[in-house]
């Protein structure tokens, strides 16, 4: 069979797509999501040496995108129905997670997706250790004082020597882990599977993800019988913070569920993935049980959340409305310019997401 317009130039084993066609790259029309800033779009110009065309549901300023020859670069957060075609060549997301563009509908056989991270990391990373530190000074417990107008010293402690258990050791979890680290922070990552040799930059340790107690093996999540499970049971139990930092699969839907969370002794939950990684359910038993000593969190399985969702009545939480890794333009166009002289190289960029795996 012959390719289509969005052939690739070659496949990564298990990974899908690798980089475009230098000549089909070099014929594709720029399209932009019509939210993104006069700016950032004479950025995207600048980089690929041609106009860009306003990004609709199948249509542009000039006609309807299928009626015009040529393969499609676009550019936004959403891919329209009419576009998930052959003639898509490559999708850059303005965003981190690529989740809801793989929900949406199937990906385009040989399509590029890459995504932008920019300087997500350290955003995320500060979030999580503003929110560290803030407990440790019980900042929560003094405002809640200063409301009441109550005088009362309060013990606080020190977070050096503490662990933070952080699931998912990508960038942001990465970055997350540096800075606490940084702080004097006993770092555990998890991952699909247990790491052999030195750790990542950050880590202290990174353990295998095993299965959830009482819920048997997930699909996907590359469990190992008994050692495993066990290691992730122990770091559980004595963690100070677990941090999710997860993106959203069939393989993370629910992660954090009774097991998890009973398996915790008193730590603080941090989710800055995707909500729907958690299980609202099982999170409300375990605060209003004590296991989870409180929670922060910036996603939530429904966004925007309604005033009268039961997350706004969970104990001991705050809710941060989705806001902490924000995406700059000058990440749009910094990681869009780094995907694409990899593309233009014949190289598969970074930024790639493995469009079987969802991240």
């Amino acid at each position: 069979m012959t390719p289509g317009p969005g052939a690739v130039s070659g496949e990564v084993p298990g990974e899908g797509p690798g980089a475009p066609a230098p000549e089909l790259l070099a014929r594709a029309r720029l399209l932009v999501a019509p939210g993104l800033s006069a700016s950032l779009v004479r950025e995207l110009e600048r980089i690929t040496g041609r106009g860009a065309e306003p990004l609709a549901d199948g249509v542009t300023a000039g006609g309807r995108l299928l009626t015009a020859d040529g393969p499609l670069l676009c550019v936004g957060a959403v891919l329209p129905d009419a576009l998930r075609t052959e003639r898509l060549l490559w999708f850059h997301s303005v965003n981190a997670g690529t989740d809801p563009l793989l929900a949406a509908g199937p990906w385009p056989a040989g399509a590029l997706l890459t995504r932008t991270v920019g300087r997500m990391g350290e955003r995320i990373a500060q979030y999580v250790l503003g929110w560290v530190l803030a407990e440790c000074q019980a900042v929560p417990e003094y405002v809640a004082q200063h409301a009441r107008a109550e005088w009362r010293r309060l013990p606080t402690e020190l977070v050096a020597g503490q662990t933070a258990l952080v699931y998912g050791t990508g960038r942001i979890g990465r970055a997350v882990a540096g800075l606490l680290r940084s702080c004097g922070v006993r770092t555990v990552g998890v991952g699909r599977t247990a790491r052999t040799g030195a750790a990542p930059a950050g880590f202290d340790r990174v353990i295998g993800a095993g299965a959830e107690p009482g819920a048997g093996v997930k699909a996907g999540l590359g469990v190992e019988a008994g050692a495993e499970a066990g290691a992730e049971a122990e770091e559980l139990a004595g963690a100070r913070w677990v941090v999710a930092a997860l993106p959203l699969t069939g393989a993370t839907e629910g992660f954090f569920g009774a097991g998890r969370f009973a398996a915790m002794r008193g730590a603080t939950f941090v989710n800055v993935g995707r909500g729907a990684t958690v299980d609202p359910v099982a999170l409300e038993g375990a605060l209003r049980g004590g296991g989870v000593r409180r929670a922060v969190l910036d996603v939530l399985p429904e966004e925007p959340a309604a005033s009268g969702d039961p997350v706004w009545r969970l104990p001991r939480t705050v809710i941060t409305s989705h806001s902490a890794g924000i995406t700059a333009d000058e990440d749009v166009a910094q990681d869009f310019a780094a995907c694409w002289e990899a593309v233009a190289a014949g190289r598969r960029p970074e930024l790639t997401v493995d469009t079987g795996r969802g991240y």
